[in-house]
Order: C-alpha cells, then structure tokens, then sequence
C-alpha cells in the first residue's frame, strides 16, 4: 500500500526548517513534495554541518521526500512561472519573512483559489512583531519556555535541537491536511490560508503554565532535572556517572519506589500534594539511593516493580539498539551522494504503508520532469530560462 497522501502535489518554497519540515512530513506520508530552490546554490540546508566529504548530512535528513527545481522568485519570468506550478498543486508551505510572498507577486492573492497555503513565521503574519527577523530560539525565548527550562540557579539552557522548527513543522502539517479535508471532502472547493507561528506552537505546548499563572500567581520558573508537581519523577546519577530518570507518577508507582528507595513506610498513603510537600526529603533519598548502584541496575529494579525508568542514552547507543522492532525508527536511507546514511525512519507509521524514506535530491534534478512534463514549457524555452538565470 502506498502513502495515504498519494496523489496531494506539495510545494515546498521554504528555506531552513519548519516549512520544509512541514511539506517533508506530508511527504513521508504519500505526498508529491515539489523543492523549489534558488538556481545553483541551492536550499541553505544544503550548506549548513555537519559535512561528510563536503556534503550537509542536515541536507541529507531534512531534504528527504521531494523532487528539486530551480526557480528565481525575485524575476518576473519566475513568479509567473511559480503560480503557474502552484494552479497545478494542492498545498504550498513556505516560511519567508511576512510580506516577501506579496512582494514578489506570489501572495495569496496572487495565487489559485483552491491552494492550501501554509505560513509559517516565528510570530505570525500580522501583528506588531510580523516582520521581525528570527529564527527556532526566538519562538523558545519569546514563548517563555526558554526561561523555564535549566537549573534553579542558573542560566536558560538551550536545547540541541531545533524545538519550535520542528514542532510548527508538524502542527502546520497537521493544519494542512485539515483544510485539504474541508476542501475536498467537505466540499468548499476553497484553498485556506494557514498561520502558523515559532512562538504561537510552542505556546500551545505550554500546559497549565498561564492557568496557574492567572489563577494561582504562580511563575513558572526553572527546576533543573526536578519536576515541581511530580518529585519522584526526575533525572538522577547513578554510581557508575550514568543519568537515569526516574518517573514516578501516578499513586502505585510511587508507592512501589518507597520500598524501593527506602522512605518511611507511611509515605505509600501520600496524596500527590502530600509529595509535593515533601518534596526536598524525596528527591534526596533518590539521589542517594540512584548513586548507589549502576544505572542498569536501578532501572532493572524500577522495570520489576513497574516503576518507569530508563538510561539517558547516547546517540551511538540508540543507534546500536532501536526498540522499534520490527522496522526500526532508524532506517538506512539511500543517499544520492553518500550512498546509504543511517537516518530517522517516516513517523508515525500507519498500518499496511510502506516505511522506506526517499533520499534528498540534487539541486535541480527533476527541472525537467516538472517545468516541462507539468507546467507544460518547452525544451527550448527551458533552455532559455537556464541560460538567463530564471531556472
């Protein structure tokens, strides 16, 4: 069986990650992703580390699932040619800064009333902060999450990946598949324009932070590797300097880790506030309990009283063992420059569809196949727009 979305065009015009995320995910699922790239140099992505031989394996993950073609957007010639390949497709992603579409001609207005349109910003299309410049650790810092995030007594810590990319990625996907459905099953019969912001998706994931806020005053501030609600749950070092976590969270499971650790025996009858309250005396019998044997240990003794526990594993280790049996969450991906990478696997999987990823594409590679088999050009005049720039 092939992807669900078989048969939607996607045109991904985004630079970076989270509009290209978003097509990518669309087309990890079925779709016909379209790369529209700057003519020889490409999608940044392609030039960003790390490198092997000279090659951005970041380009190799995330320009997975697409055919690339090169267009110019900045020349006349070019835009005419975009909407035209947009008038033959279903949705466009793109992440420019606010107004950079209608400059060049190609806003929504400019294009075919049934696209799906997907707009992806750091704070949205409107609004006092639209045009500011940006990128993924903004949406973290303005959202707040940022400031929660760290030790108590120290500095914001930033994470390694790029967070609020990746999360706006997929709620726009989500999004676009949502107006395609109104469009064609529903039956409006009209594209929509989709808003999607770094700042508004990571505010999203936020929790209970501004109800507390509102409510109770509380500020949400940062706690290390401790979870203020939940103290029987957090990351702690085991003797042989491997960090483990501990997530104790529900009534059994905490009551199973008092034997476990040591505490008094009247704490199994603690009410989830009752923990809270004790907060300091838990997470210090933990600590000494966690450092007294090898990490494997103490998560094969959480595992046998069905505590929740786990090694925080290095990237060699996740590669050596992938529980995601039986295809794996990691999967080697052909490569059009390396040949076969090690690399994540589609997700999520849906039953009966096959799993295999479609490796990157060269700049330009399918300019043929979509300029002149779907938009209808020329070889000649194909020709002519490669020798003038345009393509």
């Amino acid at each position: 069986m092939q992807g669900l979305l078989e048969g939607l065009r996607v045109i991904d015009v985004g630079t970076r990650v989270a509009a290209p995320f978003c097509a990518g995910t669309l087309g990890e699922q079925g779709a016909e992703v379209i790369k529209v790239e700057q003519p020889e140099v490409g999608e940044y992505l392609r030039r960003l580390g790390p490198f092997a031989d000279d090659y951005s394996l970041m380009w190799s993950v995330e320009g997975r699932h697409r055919k690339s073609v090169t267009l110019d957007l900045r020349k006349p010639e070019g835009q005419d040619l975009f909407r035209r390949l947009c008038a033959a497709s279903d949705v466009v992603c793109e992440n420019f800064r606010p107004g950079t579409m209608e400059r060049w001609n190609i806003g929504p207005a400019d294009l075919a009333p049934h696209l799906v349109l997907v707009r992806i910003s750091v704070f949205g299309q409107d609004g006092p902060y639209a045009t500011r410049p940006g990128v993924d650790l903004l949406g973290l810092a303005y959202s707040g999450l940022l400031d929660m995030t760290g030790p108590a007594d120290g500095p914001p810590v930033k994470s390694n990946v790029t967070i609020s990319d990746h999360l706006t990625g997929v709620l726009a996907a989500k999004a676009a598949v949502v107006a395609v459905y109104a469009r064609d099953v529903v039956g409006t019969r009209e594209g929509s324009v989709i808003d999607a912001s770094l700042y508004g998706s990571v505010v999203r994931t936020l929790g209970w932070q501004f109800a507390a806020l509102d409510r109770c005053g509380i500020e949400p501030s940062r706690s290390g590797n401790a979870d203020p609600n939940l103290p029987a749950t957090g990351v702690f070092l085991a003797a042989d300097d491997r960090f483990v976590v501990v997530a104790a969270s529900s009534d059994a499971q905490f009551a199973a880790l008092v034997d476990l650790v040591g505490l008094e025996p009247e704490a199994r009858s603690w009410s989830a506030s009752d923990r809270v309250t004790a907060a300091k005396p838990i997470g210090a019998a933990m600590a000494a309990w966690a450092g007294s044997m090898v990490a494997e240990e103490l998560v094969r003794r959480c595992h046998a009283a069905r505590v929740p526990a786990a090694v925080a594993r290095t990237a060699q280790e996740v590669s050596e063992e992938d529980p995601g049996a039986p295809d794996g969450y990691l999967v080697s991906v052909g490569d059009p420059v390396l040949g076969p990478v090690l690399q994540q696997a589609p997700h999520p999987r849906v039953a009966g569809v096959a799993n295999t990823p479609r490796g990157a594409a060269e700049v330009g590679e399918h300019n043929e196949e979509i300029w002149c088999g779907l938009v209808g050009l020329s070889t000649a005049r194909l020709q002519e727009l490669r020798r003038a720039g345009t393509i």
